[in-house]
């Protein structure tokens, strides 16, 4: 049996019904801890689920901040340096990421104990426990109208990538890597493959590759 939402009943919920109902119906969405630091040498790190791909020649990112009307310290330190990085979680250290969106005076990597690790004298620090690890330089940002989020645009200069996971065609198997994904606000899993098919054309079958 369905329940049914209008737009009308969805503002008139109570706030964190909302919130939560809201951030859910993407379905799951991929982690990534995004870590920062600033010129003084002051490191941040922060998760985020709003980063997804934009192009690959050049190969370009893009992540979404909520809008900049307190402190955003992983905001601030990309504007202000231009550079971020993004990292995969695991299942080793999921609990330890969901734990660095809590407001500390010190960096999140002390507080939370995540080993932090400086990639080819890359400005910002990587995570040495992730998979993947993603070197980003800013290139644009804007703040949309509509609601005052900050959607910023970043070029990926450098990539570290556990080999177990990485295909001969380039593509990254997920499940090998152990990538945690989530949902809505404070929900994890593991991936578990239902298959991988072949490029999709009129007429011809689909194929397990």
């Amino acid at each position: 049996m369905m329940k049914f939402f209008d737009k009308s009943s969805i503002l008139k919920a109570e706030s964190f019904f909302r919130r939560d109902l809201v951030n859910s119906i993407s379905g799951y969405k991929s982690l990534n801890l995004i870590g920062t630091q600033d010129r003084d040498g002051r490191t941040n790190l922060s998760p985020f689920s709003q980063v997804f791909h934009i192009g690959a020649t050049p190969p370009l990112v893009g992540v979404l901040f909520r809008p900049n009307t307190v402190a955003r310290h992983t905001l601030e330190n990309i504007l202000n340096t231009g550079y971020f990085t993004l990292n995969h979680v695991t299942e080793e250290f999921f609990k330890q990421a969901h734990q660095t969106a809590a407001r500390y005076e010190e960096s999140e990597f002390e507080a939370t104990g995540i080993e932090k690790v400086y990639n080819e004298g890359f400005f910002a620090p990587f995570v040495a426990k992730s998979p993947v690890q993603v070197g980003c330089k800013l290139v644009e940002y804007q703040t949309l109208q509509v609601n005052g989020t900050v959607l910023v645009i970043a070029s990926i200069e450098l990539l570290c990538v556990d080999e177990k996971g990485l295909r001969a065609d380039g593509s990254l198997d997920l499940n090998k890597l152990g990538t945690v994904t989530v949902s809505g606000l404070d929900e994890y899993h593991l991936g578990k493959k239902l298959a991988r098919l072949s490029y999709p054309k009129p007429g011809k079958e689909l194929e397990e590759i």
